[in-house]
């Protein structure tokens, strides 16, 4: 797709993961003031470093931000968006979203990085709340 001359353009490839607990909640992560969607819920997840597979990328980007030792489960469903961010740049993001097929540990939130907390909640609760896009759309799609 040709952008326009001048244009900054960024591909993104992150993945994320659809973790329910025993009573059928899911699992997400609030964006903290360190990213411009402050205050929206994500699924954990995160980019994929250079070099890095998407299951370890996932299972790194879910003990960040939750505390939690995964163990990654099918892919469920792969994601393209494009949109301007705030410095002008157009970004292109592939999501790769997989279901967390078991999980271990302690929730906790991310201290210092680009979520600020973690919890589980139900469909209900989740239709209420500020989501990202790309979340509105797994949940309509998946869940």
């Amino acid at each position: 797709m040709p952008g326009v001359p001048g244009e900054r353009r960024r591909q993104r490839i992150a993945v994320y993961g659809v973790c329910l607990d025993d009573e059928g909640r899911i699992l997400l992560a609030r964006a903290s003031p360190a990213i411009t969607l402050q205050g929206r819920w994500f699924l954990p997840g995160g980019g994929v470093h250079h070099g890095e597979g998407p299951i370890d990328s996932l299972t790194r980007e879910m003990e960040e931000e939750s505390g939690l030792t995964v163990v990654v489960g099918p892919l469920l469903d792969v994601l393209s968006d494009v949109r301007t961010i705030p410095d002008g740049t157009n970004l292109h993001t592939v999501r790769i979203i997989y279901r967390v097929g078991t999980w271990s540990g302690s929730l906790r939130p991310e201290v210092g990085g680009t979520t600020d907390a973690v919890g589980w909640f139900t469909l209900e609760e989740v239709r209420t709340m500020p989501l990202a896009h790309y979340v509105q759309i797994v949940v309509d799609r998946l869940l």
